[in-house]
């Protein structure tokens, strides 16, 4: 598939997926709604164009090859199940019912930043990657070695530390307590898959137990 339209196909389908927070708001000037979809749409034109995979990297991410773990699929599955979650209860909670009392500007921009930041540091750790699939798996028909450079050296997951920071800011960027409770899920989730992948890799890719020495931490740089 050529890269435009694998583009406007990706581009398409976040759009209908951000449909569901304007459908729990029940409004379109829902302006967290707003704000989080034109950040998923940048960051999806970034991935393509100035962060941009290369063909061999795009195949594996849209249609990986085989041996992904079932764990992996499972842990997949309920994160979604979660996000799910976080746009309905934000959208009814904050854009709907006001459960939660309005936060002061200072936490949206707070959750902004953190949305960016943690989006962006996701897609720079993929194309720094060329083995960064969508599932866990060892890429023996591609020539699977271990990543070192780049965002690597500071952690040995940095995408998953984007995905715990963008995480963090979503309850702050669309001022809904309740929404943190699919958050708190959802990071408990990353952490499980974080630690079944290392282990995963550790066991079964060559060189991965040497670099766990070089670099120490999954995800938090001086914690974990």
């Amino acid at each position: 598939m050529k890269k435009g339209n694998l583009i406007i196909i990706q581009l398409a389908g976040t759009l209908v997926f951000y449909l569901v927070i304007f459908l729990s708001a029940g409004r379109v000037n829902y302006w967290q709604g707003w704000i989080y979809a034109v950040i998923g749409v940048v960051m999806t034109v970034l991935t393509y164009t100035v962060f941009s995979m290369s063909r061999e990297l795009m195949d594996e991410r849209s249609k990986p090859g085989a041996g992904a773990k079932k764990w992996d699929k499972a842990i997949l599955a309920y994160s979604a199940l979660m996000l799910v979650a976080m746009f309905v209860v934000a959208g009814l909670d904050s854009g709907r019912f006001h459960w939660s009392p309005r936060f002061h500007w200072s936490l949206y921009l707070l959750g902004v930043i953190f949305t960016v930041a943690g989006q962006l540091l996701f897609i720079v750790a993929q194309n720094q990657n060329k083995f960064f699939s969508s599932v866990v798996r060892i890429q023996s028909e591609r020539g699977h070695t271990v990543y070192k450079d780049g965002l690597y050296k500071i952690v040995r997951h940095p995408a998953y530390l984007g995905n715990f920071i963008q995480t963090l800011g979503f309850p702050l960027l669309f001022g809904s307590l309740w929404s943190i409770i699919p958050v708190v899920i959802s990071i408990i989730l990353l952490l499980i898959r974080t630690q079944l992948e290392d282990k995963t890799l550790v066991n079964e890719l060559d060189g991965y137990r040497q670099y766990t020495g070089e670099t120490r931490y999954k995800i938090i740089p001086y914690i974990w």
